[in-house]
């Protein structure tokens, strides 16, 4: 199984850089626990937080998997037209508001402590 880190190592330039910020981030600073799934790296403590998507023009999109519960005050986050994620793109680690995006993954991490995500398609 793929590693994050090992994941990570195979981007370029700018991709690299934020995510690796945010890798590091997550794992050292708030403990989430990261897991490669549909080829790219997710966060998550009690059920899934976060992804972070490569895109063109060498960005990173910060995504929260619960994006459409979260409040936006800091009005960052961009569903693009999806019912539930909503994310952030970055294209330079300078350009990353770290006060804001701190807010907003606390508030998720918040929320997944309180009401962690059941998927609605899984089985009972």
């Amino acid at each position: 199984m793929p590693t994050v880190e090992n994941y990570i190592y195979q981007l370029d330039g700018n991709q690299r850089k934020i995510t690796f910020y945010f890798h590091d981030l997550f794992t050292r600073e708030l403990n989430l626990m990261d897991k490669i799934r549909y080829k790219i790296p997710f966060y998550y403590a009690k059920s899934w937080i976060c992804y972070l998507n490569p895109i063109k023009n060498d960005a990173i999109e910060l995504v929260f998997i619960r994006g459409n519960e979260l409040s936006n005050v800091q009005g960052l986050l961009d569903r693009k037209g999806r019912k539930q994620v909503a994310g952030i793109t970055f294209q330079t680690i300078e350009e990353i508001p770290e006060n804001a995006i701190r807010e907003i993954i606390h508030e998720a991490i918040l929320l997944d402590e309180m009401n962690p995500y059941a998927s609605k398609n899984k089985k009972k």
